[in-house]
């Protein structure tokens, strides 16, 4: 669909020379770009102060992933507001508030509409200087892939809705959701990773081969590695499937290996599309220490999950040890 309309080229757009870019960054100045995003989205949780927190977190994801420093976001509401009231609207917005301003930001306005579902998400702008940002395209074969949050949020929030798990079940993957990358990112830009992306709707599965394609390598996955949110798994065996996992897995399993032998659960964590994902980041493999080390010592959680390999084709191998 988008392939029909007409295409941007424009040389001070540089996100549209960067494959799977996580935003648009447009050049200021030779060591100046401005970096923008927009998401939103229904409810992931029933709490409307977290549902704010979540959202915010998630918007600001794509400029952490570019390295970029948030600056101004604007709110996006859609809202029934005669049928949950004003008090529900602002503990949303409030929430958001809190982690746009964690972040180092302000929120600098908005626009919000009438509607039979809520949904709220964030327009963010950043800047970054365009010679140090991060980009999918750097990783390189014997690169090491690390990765900042565990998976599972969409395994979770679907048992939320049907009621199978309360918002106590899943604390420690809300936390996970609200958790800024900010850290994780200025770790990466210290360390110098070669490569980065963040984890959202398209899951591991998806961002994963995003990365491989931009940086035209394959990647091998240590399945055994994958880190998960307590129960994901457990909703996984009943059947609590959100439909976006089987999306990520038509759409993407054509150019993954070795998925034949791969417990079937460990395939629906890999296609499980995230809210407010971690990093996914490739680095050398003699950084690989100072970055686990400095990521741990900045509070944020370090997985070592896969590296990358030569291939003509970019592709994921799953690996079972």
């Amino acid at each position: 669909m988008l392939g029909q309309l007409p295409q941007v080229d424009h040389p001070a757009l540089l996100s549209q020379q960067i494959p799977f870019a996580d935003a648009a960054i447009y050049r200021l100045e030779d060591n100046l770009a401005l970096v923008q995003s927009v998401d939103f989205f229904t409810p992931v949780v029933d709490d409307p102060y977290r549902y704010g927190q979540i959202a915010a977190a998630n918007a600001l994801s794509d400029l952490f992933a570019v390295g970029a420093r948030p600056l101004t976001a604007l709110n996006l509401v859609a809202f029934p507001i005669r049928l949950l009231g004003q008090e529900v609207l602002q503990l949303i917005l409030a929430g958001g508030d809190e982690r746009v301003r964690a972040a180092g930001a302000v929120i600098a306005g908005g626009h919000s509409i009438e509607d039979d579902e809520p949904k709220y998400g964030l327009s963010v702008t950043g800047i970054v200087d365009p010679a140090k940002m991060l980009t999918p395209c750097g990783c390189r074969s014997g690169d090491q892939l690390v990765l900042t949050k565990p998976l599972g949020t969409g395994l979770l929030t679907t048992a939320l809705k049907g009621q199978v798990l309360s918002e106590a079940d899943i604390s420690v993957a809300i936390e996970g959701m609200i958790m800024l990358n900010q850290q994780a990112a200025a770790v990466a830009l210290q360390v110098g990773v070669t490569a980065c992306t963040d984890i959202t709707g398209f899951g591991l599965v998806g961002h994963a081969l995003e990365l491989a394609e931009a940086s035209k390598v394959g990647l091998q996955i240590f399945l055994n590695q994958l880190p998960a949110y307590p129960r994901a798994l457990e909703m996984a065996a009943i059947g609590l499937i959100p439909e976006g996992t089987y999306r990520n897995r038509e759409y993407y399993f054509r150019r993954v290996v070795g998925q034949e032998q791969v417990d079937p659960l460990l395939l629906d964590l890999l296609c499980d599309p995230q809210t407010s994902g971690g990093l996914l980041v490739s680095v050398a493999p003699e950084r690989l220490t100072d970055l686990m080390t400095q990521l741990a010592e900045a509070g944020v959680a370090a997985f070592h999950i896969g590296r990358a390999i030569e291939a003509t084709v970019s592709r994921l191998e799953l690996l079972l040890s």
